[in-house]
Formats: C-alpha cells, structure tokens, sequence
C-alpha cells in the first residue's frame, strides 16, 4: 500500500471517529429532552400520549424505559472506546461506526418526529433505525471480538439497543394503527405481533449464536409490556399479558440454551 493510500484510509477512519463522537453528543442531547429536560416534553406524553403506556395493548409499562439509561452508558463507553488511538484501524468499527453514527442520529431524529405530534412520521424514522441496526448486528456477527471489554461495549450494546428498539417499533407502529382507528381488533393483532417477536427473538438468538444481549433487551421490553396489560394500567388485557409472558419466556429460554451450547463448543 502506498503512503498516499494509508494517509487516504487514516483520515477516513478519523473522520469516521469523529462522526461516531458527534452522533453520540446528539444522540444524548435528543434524549435529554425527551425526557422532558430543556423544556422538552417527555415522550410519554408528547402527540397527545400516543405513545404512552396505556396508549395501546403493546406498550410497555413506564419502568421498562429506563433500559435507555443502560443503552446510552453503553453507547458513551462504545464512543470513547471506539475513539481511542489504538482502535482506529479497528476492522469491526470500519465495517460498523458509520452505521453506529447513523442510529444515534436517528434516534435523536425520532425524538423530535415524536414531540412534533408526528407520530407516522416517527414510525418511518423507527423502521430506518431498526434497519441500521440489524445491519449493524450482521456485521459483528462476521467476527468474533478481540477481548471481553469490546464484547461488552460494542457487541452488548448494540445488541441491547437492537433488542429494545425491536420492541418500541412495535408499540410504535401500534399506537399508529390505533390512532386510524383499527381497535376492534387489537387484542388479536396484539398477541400475533407478539408471537412474531418471539419467533423473531428465538431466530436472532440462533443467527448470534447465543449472545444474550439482544434477548436481554427485547425480553426487558416484552415483560413490561406484561407487566402494563396485566397490572393498573387504564389499558389491560389479560389475554395479551398472558400472551407478552409467555413470549417473554420463550426468548430467554432460547437464548439461555443457545449461549449454553456455544459456551460449552468454546470449551471443546
């Protein structure tokens, strides 16, 4: 490789640090206001509650949004990782950081679509963002991490993000099915989305050979929506709440087998 080339791939891959730190500050800043902070309005009850937890049959109760505490840490850990001097050449970020970028954009994005009332809109957004990040997965997948800090940081947070994101999709595309009307239904499509998210959550855990994190975060999503259907909440519904467990415990149980059987293969 010439000098020029490696001068070419080194500010690219400078650049693409940079881009990687700067979505990180936006992504935070959009969910520091949508949590209500800086005069925002916290999302629950932004577009005249369409998202709240009592909105539809598939959203989750209020608590399960704190998972984004633990998804942002470890996007910040991801950033500073990424950033260091000693991963800029790093294969899997080359192949993964502008998509990272691109998730904290939209997720940002997908806050202020929200506090703007435009909640179709919003699942547009959400769809994207979900693209990105099964596309960031996929990459990942091609190569095992170098040490356990980049299991955590990179493959644990993206696959926490992935697996929360899943879910919110579908109480987002939800409340937009309930807002034109089509409610006389939605016991029966709630509980077949459901099972969709559990098939989905048993095929991923197969496609990653038993990484727990993504199970990890859609579970945490289908429990709370359990948790909303079958508790105080002004929406319930014992049906789906039966259904959201049952799903629940079908993604864990898969995962858990599935990262038993390749913990047992690496020992072998």
């Amino acid at each position: 490789m010439t000098s020029d080339a490696v001068s070419s791939s080194g500010s690219s891959d400078t650049l693409r640090q940079v881009a990687v730190v700067t979505s990180a500050v936006l992504g935070i800043a959009g969910a520091t206001v949508g949590s209500g902070a800086f005069g925002g309005t916290p999302i629950a009850s932004a577009a005249g509650g369409a998202l709240s937890a009592d909105a539809t049959l598939v959203a989750p109760a209020g608590p399960a949004f704190a998972i984004w505490s633990v998804v942002y840490t470890g996007l910040v850990g991801l950033t500073v990782w990424q950033a260091l001097p000693a991963h800029r050449d790093d294969a899997r970020q080359r192949s993964t950081g502008w998509l990272t970028a691109a998730s904290l954009v939209l997720n940002a994005v997908w806050v202020g679509t929200v506090q703007a009332g435009q909640v179709e809109l919003s699942v547009l957004v959400i769809v994207v963002l979900l693209v990105v990040l099964v596309a960031t997965f996929g990459r990942l997948l091609r190569e095992r991490p170098a040490s356990r800090v980049e299991a955590v940081l990179v493959d644990g947070t993206t696959g926490l993000y992935l697996g929360w994101v899943s879910i919110a999709t579908v109480a987002n595309v939800a409340a937009v099915l309930r807002d034109q009307g089509l409610t006389s239904a939605e016991p029966a499509w709630a509980v077949g989305v459901l099972t969709v998210a559990a098939g989905v959550g048993v095929l991923t855990a197969v496609r990653g050979r038993g990484r727990l994190a993504f199970g990890a975060g859609l579970t945490w999503g289908l429990g709370w929506v359990a948790a909303a259907r079958g508790g105080a909440e002004a929406n319930t519904s014992t049906t789906v709440a039966v259904a959201a467990g049952a799903a629940a415990v079908v993604v864990v149980a898969g995962a858990t087998v599935l990262a038993r059987r390749r913990g047992r293969t690496l020992r072998g």
